[in-house]
């Protein structure tokens, strides 16, 4: 499994986002893809995930204000992010894996190389 992101950048407090995650897979069956970010300074931690199925899971300081979803056709995971406040600022990552669901990032098998995200006046 290889993963791709695109869409970081500077954007103002109050904006939005979309980051993209294009999935190079043999199957998606079984694949459970997600985000993670890590600020400067801070450990990485959970954002979002999808199952197979297509169950979704948000952190909760970004409910509300993150919409994740997959295109299973085109292979790609979107994660839109509106009403962006600096405290997002963070690399985010996109990670799969096969079968473990809704998982710590230690359950995460595949990872892509991150895309950056600043929030900023």
């Amino acid at each position: 499994v290889q993963l791709v992101e695109s869409g970081g950048g500077l954007v103002q407090p109050g904006g939005s986002l979309r980051l993209s995650c294009a999935i190079s897979a043999r199957t998606l069956s079984g694949l459970t893809t997600g985000w993670f970010r890590q600020a400067p300074g801070k450990e990485r931690e959970f954002v979002a995930a999808i199952a197979w199925r297509g169950s979704t899971y948000y952190k909760d300081s970004v409910k509300g204000r993150f919409t994740l979803s997959r295109d299973n056709d085109q292979m790609t995971m979107f994660l839109q992010m509106n009403n962006l406040k600096p405290e997002d600022t963070a690399v985010y990552s996109c990670a799969a894996n096969y079968y473990k669901g809704y998982a710590p990032a230690t359950e995460y098998d595949f990872w892509g190389q991150g895309t950056q995200v600043t929030v900023s006046s």
